[in-house]
This record gives C-alpha cells, structure tokens and sequence, in this order.
C-alpha cells in the first residue's frame, strides 16, 4: 500500500467504527464474502440486520474477532480441540462453540453455542481491533438469496439499508469459498457442517 492507500484505508476504518459504535449497520469486506455488520454486544443493531436480511432471528449469526486472546471472554469455557483446529486451518474457520456469553443475546442459540472467527484480512481484521467487541458478520444478502460473491453482487436493497459501505475492495470480482464450519461439544465433540 503506498501512502495515498494507508490514508484511505484509515479514514475508511475511523468511519466503519464510528457508525459501529452509535449503533449502527456497515457493509464490509470480510475473509469471505461482503458482509453485514454491528457490534456483537448491540441487540437494537443486531435486530436490524436480521430486519435487513428478512431472516428468521432463531438464525444465530457469527461474529469475527481480530485475536485469538479476545476469544476466552466470549465463552466461558473454550474446549480444548477448539484452539487446535484454529492452529491448523488453512482458510477461514467458524467455529460453533459451547457457553457463550458477553454478547448479546439475538447471537446465542437456545443451545448456548455461537458462532465465531478469527479473521485475518485486513478490513474486518482492523474493525475488530478498533472496535475491542466483536463484530457480527453474516452474508449481505436477503435471506433465502444467493450469497453475493462480490461487492457488485450485492443488491441495491442491502446497500440502501446499511449507514455505511466500507469503500475498499469494492473493485474485486473474486469468488472467495465461504469458511468452513465446525461444531464443537462442550466434551470436544466434533461436528463438521461445512
């Protein structure tokens, strides 16, 4: 990134944070595909997006952390097997883990269990570190949709409905895998689901 891009990326970062912590709904480039996103521990936010999505909200979504040291204080008790299968994946990994808490509840399954992930990629890797909360992140589409590969996928309804479109990757045209993901048993059971 040369000077020019670093600016536009931090200005783009300070703006996505901004609208994230008044409560707000962004669309953002993630290690997968485009997605939509609030501040994990935000039930008004977090209802807007299954508003957004026209989704069932006995759907639980996932959310991204940027370290794997801030996972510890979103479950109580992180099974064992869970840190290795984080170690050893080679592309995005969702895990559905046991004992959740510290965010709000629309997030947790009746069982417990929520979604979440370690990214890497810079965007949403740098939302999560200036945010210090999880961010939600599910597929910017209408629910029951296909999911929209690319920024130019994504329908002129989502884009409307979001306070902010992080203005970074919208130029790519590639067709990133969705993560894969494993369910994990409060024992270390192990579910994979995708």
């Amino acid at each position: 990134m040369n000077e020019e891009e670093k600016q536009q990326f931090r200005q783009a970062i300070d703006e996505a944070v901004k609208v994230l912590n008044r409560g707000g709904v962004i669309l953002y480039p993630t290690d997968t595909v485009w997605g939509l996103g609030c501040d994990a521990t935000n039930s008004e936010a977090i209802r807007r997006i299954f508003a957004i999505k026209r989704r069932d909200d006995s759907k639980a979504m996932l959310s991204l952390v940027d370290a794997v040291g801030r996972v510890d204080y979103y479950f109580s008790r992180v099974p064992e097997i869970a840190w290795d299968l984080w170690e050893v994946a080679d592309k995005p990994l969702t895990l559905i883990l046991p004992r959740a808490r510290n965010v709000a509840p629309e997030l947790i399954a009746d069982d417990g269990t929520m979604g979440m992930r370690i990214t890497s990629e810079a965007v949403s890797h740098a939302l999560c570190a200036r945010l210090k909360r999880p961010l939600v992140s599910t597929s910017a589409n209408v629910s029951g949709q296909p999911t929209a590969r690319c920024f130019a996928d994504i329908s002129d309804d989502i884009k409307l409905a979001v306070d902010y479109i992080v203005p970074l990757r919208q130029n790519e045209s590639s067709n990133p895998p969705p993560s894969g993901i494993i369910k994990v048993g409060d024992g270390g059971e192990v579910q994979v689901i995708r």
